[in-house]
């Protein structure tokens, strides 16, 4: 069976369900964020949606890693990094201060989309823009290391 009408299936089952959470209204999250106001606009609210879905991953995980591969795959696709690093760290702060500006989360602007507004769309491209930036940036950094790592051995740099 093709994986790709069960992947189809589970996003618009996803992005339903971050439509009805409210994660695809920019005012709802920036309220979440909004600790300062506690009697005023703060909204705990997603809050409960966060630990909903903590609820379901934590069992749903236990139980998938039971079998020996996923249901429609041939092995799970698990990360190869298990520590926490610069990267991850900034990576994490920046989705984050994101997410905290502008009220949209990845997983929350693609639903977004649908409505017809320009922010959401606006967001999608400055994200890409943005991931677009970050593979350069590290490129860039790996290349100028391994250029670093050649002189110190003696070794001449190749061009790219």
């Amino acid at each position: 069976m093709s994986k790709l009408p069960i992947a189809l299936a589970l996003g618009l089952l996803f992005g339903l369900g971050i439509v009805v959470a409210g994660m695809s209204n920019p005012a709802k999250v920036q309220n979440f964020f909004d600790i300062g106001d506690l009697w005023g606009r703060f909204d705990p609210s997603l809050a409960v949606v966060m630990a909903g879905a903590l609820l379901v991953t934590i069992p749903g995980y236990r139980l998938a890693f039971r079998r020996r591969a996923p249901v429609f795959d041939t092995r799970f696709h698990l990360p190869e990094r298990r520590y926490v690093d610069r990267r991850l760290v900034t990576g994490a702060a920046i989705f984050g201060i994101g997410w905290g500006l502008s009220g949209f989360c990845p997983g929350g602007v693609i639903p977004a989309l649908a409505l017809g507004r320009s922010e959401p769309l606006i967001f999608g491209i400055a994200l890409l823009a943005g991931m677009l930036a970050a593979v350069l940036t590290v490129r860039a950094v790996d290349r100028a290391g391994r250029a670093g790592v050649d002189q110190e051995q003696g070794l001449t740099a190749r061009p790219n």
